[in-house]
């Protein structure tokens, strides 16, 4: 089977803990009760696929999926949202896990995530999927496997997309391996030495050819297309729940620009369908469907009774 898009990347089993303030160690919120806490699943490229396989493409993952309770529940997760997934563990260890703190007033979040040793042993790549993918993405959780994906698929003529928000020595070599990175806000200054986000992409451009993308958060995203900059402001919503925002992003980035979108109406669904996704509890519990995501463009989400309404 021919797969719209396959991923290369990580899935997450999360720990979620709502709590009235952020901790800190000294003060009233040395101590804090939690409001809420649950399980739920996400991860960079899982979400990212996830979002991808709702609004109609077909979708395969590749990654590290461990053998214990957390791997099963993640590949039963990624089956039941129609992603393809090895039916086998492909690692002896444990599967990631995430604990995540989420302020009760502004949906922001802080990640504590760990990983087993055993998976970053080499990853086993389809290299027939990924060469013969419409779009491979990857992230920067496994840099080495990300960075092999990336030159099978761009000999193969195959467009690459990129989550990169890690900053070390090997940044620079996975945003050179990609041809359309997309990249937190923090990198542009860590790897450019410019505060200005657009001065920052215009210097990358001297050492990357390729569409460069930019997430800022509350301030939407940028997109340098050649010399043409794009900028789209976020679609104002009531967040409960950042998490996996920026994955979901990506998915309707990916999207519409396999779609043959402008550069400006991908940066605007993709950033619909993020905003969307805050409104909801999770990462994958997050991903929205193409009808939400145009009610968003449209501006009918705000006129819709939200949770708690009434």
């Amino acid at each position: 089977m021919r797969f719209d898009v396959v991923g290369v990347g990580a899935n997450s089993v999360d720990y979620v803990y709502r709590l009235p303030a952020y901790p800190q160690p000294q003060g009233p919120h040395a101590k804090l009760r939690i409001i809420r806490h649950w399980i739920s699943c996400g991860g960079q490229t899982a979400t990212a696929l996830s979002t991808c396989a709702a609004l109609g493409l077909a979708t395969r993952y590749v990654g590290a999926i461990g053998a214990d309770a957390n791997g099963e529940l993640v590949r039963g997760e990624l089956s039941r949202r129609g992603v393809a997934v090895s039916p086998d563990p492909t690692t002896n260890g444990k599967n990631q896990f995430a604990v995540i703190l989420l302020t009760e007033h502004s949906g922001e979040r802080i990640v504590l995530w760990d990983r087993d040793d055993t998976a970053d042993q080499p990853l086993a790549l389809p290299i027939e999927a990924l060469a013969a993918a419409r779009l491979v993405h990857v992230d920067d959780v496994d840099q080495e496997a990300s960075i092999r994906a990336a030159a099978i698929a761009r000999q193969a003529g195959v467009p690459v997309t990129s989550d990169i928000d890690r900053l070390n020595e090997r940044t620079e070599e996975l945003i050179q391996a990609v041809s359309i990175p997309i990249l937190a806000e923090h990198v542009v200054p860590g790897i450019t030495g410019e505060a200005d986000i657009e001065r920052g992409l215009r210097k990358l451009r001297k050492r990357h050819a390729g569409s460069l993308c930019v997430t800022l958060g509350a301030q939407g995203a940028m997109l340098l297309e050649g010399d043409e900059l794009f900028h789209a402001p976020a679609f104002a919503v009531d967040a409960i729940d950042t998490t996996g925002a920026g994955d979901v992003f990506r998915g309707g980035f990916i999207v519409a620009r396999l779609r043959g979108d402008t550069p400006a109406e991908v940066l605007r669904f993709a950033n619909a369908a993020a905003a969307v996704s805050c409104t909801r509890q999770g990462a994958m519990n997050g991903v929205p469907t193409l009808a939400e995501i145009h009610l968003m463009l449209d501006g009918g989400w705000a006129l819709q009774p939200q949770p708690g309404d009434g």
